[in-house]
């Protein structure tokens, strides 16, 4: 083995602990990248093949009545290779032992073979026979929430009339995959069901023989969506048809599509902050760890070592560092990435996962990591190795000495002796101090902007559901109703305030951009069902005009007080101009509200209701229950009690372990940086400190002026870690905001504090390494002078 690969193995050995350190460090980054991207390419594969085995459609269209005979007109639309028609309804379920009212998707499937599109991935069971008009099959996350078994009997009032249907099989869809009820704003697997009947029985009980309600298409490839939608909704608009929609706006592709952006934005923020600050930090340390070797340097090009032999050395002591990183970094980011993988895919129920084998991750990992260690090696090695040899062999000449201020001030008096130290060893190495102290600030902005996002979501929480939506249910109506029911309403047992809501399907233009979205009529003094600014204060309704939500505005280019065409897609269909009235900020979806009145106008009918929402005594709430359930005019009911529990257990739960993840990852980071710049700076001090000891400084003086300098740069690194805390939380907050959900900028100051306690504690426990070193300092051996 060469003189130089001995030295190597050497050098590892006696400084295995900061390599350790210097490894996780890069291990860090590489995780991060493994785990964000791969994670992200196995669930958006994993959809991708769910929807192609089961034939998911491209586009769907609701209707009131439409003969059979119209699917072979949308089969001879250019584009179209299938058309589905089927009776679509929502229902109303009473379930045996079971206080809350739950509702459900009715859906039909054919009495004979399987579904062109929208196929069922059976978990148990079997579909409906066609002669049986009692048998269903339910979605299985409905059936697992009630314990339900092939064989269990519930209710549903199907057209007004209550039945006793028994379930036959348990199946999964790719339809949906994400389920939200009537007047729910998440997913309540306990009180929505989606459920599968034969084709003959649901017609009978709709009055739909040989009519559909709804019909699914799958178009071409190469087919324009636009286009087909177009002709679509010509052909479905004298059968009372609602305008068709693409996947994009299919509520479970669209909350699927939004759960797989903020994975992605969240990689592509934090991975490339990640990998940043660790290549910064792996830089700062490498840079002063070969600076520590000049005097081994300049003997190698004494006895004869070439410059090129030299720099090889230091590049494998580099690569052995960054080797064991990536390996570090490959293990624990690809078993994250699987953990977060199962942990999505079972919250979304795939009937299976695709796991996406990307060996490219792991080269790029590498090379980013490889590069940013060689440039932190090679920035000293420059610098030390074109000194002569007799130059490199002497240590560096000794800064010059000045006084911190001028005599009269009296520094020396009004401090200690160590203080006094301790500022002059700073002030006489400024960049070394201000790269340390950027590098703990460094580690400090990235706990902060991995622990933000808890602090987000419990702001988003209390604008939501405690400022904004304060009512305790809603009622969602089969159709539309007279102001009349609003009273009918608030006659129900323990209701003390009932409040009209009317929705409104429209596409929202400006140009050649436009939105498919809902826009909501309530009282301009709603109490309940408030608006609420970005400053959290109620805003109350202009009289004429619409308002919408800020970041619709964005995308379509508007501001106040400008114009936008509106597509009315119910009743009197027809094109309207509106103006802007006023831009409102809100957190789920992209929305317009109006006045009732206003909206009523607009629509050219009086006020009309689709939902009714309600405050109610919560000890009465087995009799309100009771009545809601006897009520065939009711499609739905949405309890925010419910909704919160499962934002908590759905939304939030899966962005806070994201958030966990990073914080540790984040946390290590941090911990190698504080650890490696308190093993230098001893190094680079050990001479000084061993000579403070030969002229009688005791072990606890000589420490106290090595930890003081440590203890002041982290101290000071601290002011600057927030503000980069904050500024990179700025950056998350507006990558996480999306069309269906965005978040606050809210960093509370426990959060700093948490933060800055991490690498604190960081800190501390580098003192207490550096203390045994410096216990065991060799005297002789320190300052042993080289031959």
């Amino acid at each position: 083995m060469r003189a130089l690969d001995i030295k190597l193995f050497r050098d590892l050995r006696r400084l295995w602990a900061q390599v350790l350190a210097i490894a996780l460090v890069i291990a860090g980054g590489v995780a991060t990248l493994i785990l964000a991207v791969g994670s992200h390419r196995s669930l958006d594969e994993t959809r991708a093949a769910y929807y192609e085995r089961y034939r998911f459609a491209d586009v769907f269209a609701v209707v009131s009545r439409a003969p059979k005979t119209v699917v072979d007109q949308i089969l001879e639309i250019p584009g179209v290779a299938t058309a589905e028609a089927r009776i679509s309804k929502l229902a109303l379920l009473d379930i045996p032992n079971y206080l809350e009212p739950a509702s459900a998707q009715v859906i039909s499937l054919p009495d004979v073979g399987e579904p062109k599109l929208n196929r069922l991935y059976m978990r148990l069971g079997r579909t409906p026979e066609p002669g049986r008009s009692d048998e269903v099959v339910v979605n299985d996350t409905f059936a697992k929430a009630h314990g339900f078994v092939i064989g269990s009997r519930f209710s549903a009032i199907l057209n007004g009339r209550k039945r006793e249907l028994v379930i036959v099989g348990t199946a999964l869809s790719p339809e949906f995959i994400y389920t939200v009820g009537p007047g729910d704003l998440m997913p309540d697997d306990r009180r929505f069901a989606i459920i599968w009947m034969s084709e003959k029985a649901l017609a009978g009980a709709y009055n739909l023989e040989g009519a559909f309600s709804s019909v699914t298409v799958k178009l071409l490839r190469g087919a324009s969506e636009r286009e087909t939608i177009v002709r679509l909704d010509a052909l479905l608009d004298k059968y009372g048809g609602r305008a068709s929609y693409g996947r994009k706006d299919q509520t479970s592709h669209a909350w699927i599509d939004h759960e797989l952006d903020m994975l992605s934005n969240m990689s592509r923020t934090l991975t490339p902050i990640f990998l940043l600050v660790s290549a910064f930090l792996v830089n700062l340390t490498l840079t002063r760890l070969v600076a520590l070797e000049r005097e081994q340097i300049g003997l190698l090009k004494a006895v004869g070592y070439a410059n090129r032999a030299i720099v090889a050395h230091y590049v494998k002591f580099v690569f052995a560092i960054v080797a064991l990183g990536v390996l570090i970094g490959s293990i624990v980011g690809t078993w994250l990435g699987v953990f977060v993988t199962q942990f999505f895919g079972d919250f979304f129920h795939f009937p299976f996962l695709v796991f996406a084998k990307s060996p490219d991750l792991y080269v790029i990992a590498a090379a980013l990591s490889l590069t940013a260690a060689v440039l932190g090696a090679s920035r000293a090695l420059r610098d030390v190795v074109k000194l002569a040899p007799a130059v490199a062999m002497q240590p560096p000449a000794p800064p010059r000495f000045r006084k911190l201020l001028p005599g009269r001030f009296g520094v020396e008096k009004m401090l200690s002796q160590p203080v006094v130290m301790t500022l002059r060893n700073v002030t006489r190495h400024p960049v070394r101090a201000a790269f340390t102290v950027l590098g703990m600030a460094a580690a400090t902005a990235i706990l902060i902007v991995s622990i933000f996002v808890y602090d987000t979501m419990e702001s988003l929480i209390d604008v939501t559901y405690f400022m904004a939506d304060r009512q305790d249910a809603t009622v969602s109506l089969v159709e539309k109703r007279q102001q009349d029911v609003v009273r009918q309403m608030a006659r129900l047992p323990g209701v003390f305030v009932a409040e009209p809501y009317r929705e409104v399907p429209v596409r929202i233009r400006n140009g050649s951009v436009e939105r498919r979205i809902v826009v909501s009529g309530r009282l301009r003094g709603a109490d309940l069902n408030r608006i609420i600014d970005i400053v959290l204060q109620p805003v109350v309704l202009p009289e004429s005009g619409l308002a919408i939500s800020s970041i619709l505005a964005q995308i379509l280019g508007v501001k106040a007080g400008d114009s936008v065409d509106i597509d009315l897609l119910e009743g009197a269909r027809r094109t309207v101009t509106v103006p802007i009235a006023a831009l409102v900020e809100d957190y789920f979806g992209i929305r317009g509200m109006m006045d009732a009145e206003a909206l009523a106008r607009l629509m050219r009918e009086s006020p009309t209701v689709t939902s009714v929402s309600l405050s109610f005594d919560q000890n009465q709430r087995e009799a309100f229950y009771a009545a809601i359930k006897a009520m065939p005019t009711v499609s739905g009911l949405g309890l925010q009690r419910v909704s919160l529990a499962n934002f908590r257990q759905s939304i939030a739960l899966l962005i806070t372990t994201m958030a966990s993840i990073y914080t540790a990852l984040a946390t290590v980071i941090a911990f190698g940086l504080v650890y490696n710049s308190a093993r230098i700076s001893l190094s680079e001090r050990a001479r000084e400190l061993a000579s403070l000891r030969v002229l009688g400084f005791t072990r606890r003086e000589v420490l106290w002026i090595l930890l003081l300098e440590l203890a002041a740069l982290t101290i000071a690194a601290q002011p600057p870690g927030w503000a980069m805390g904050y500024g990179l939380a700025w950056i998350m907050q507006t990558k996480l905001a999306g069309e269906l959900m965005r978040v606050r900028l809210v960093v509370e100051s426990q959060t700093y504090l948490f933060a800055s306690a991490i690498v604190i504690t960081a800190a501390i426990f580098s003192a207490l390494v550096v203390r045994q070193r410096v216990n065991q300092l060799d005297l002789v051996a320190v300052l042993k002078t080289r031959d």
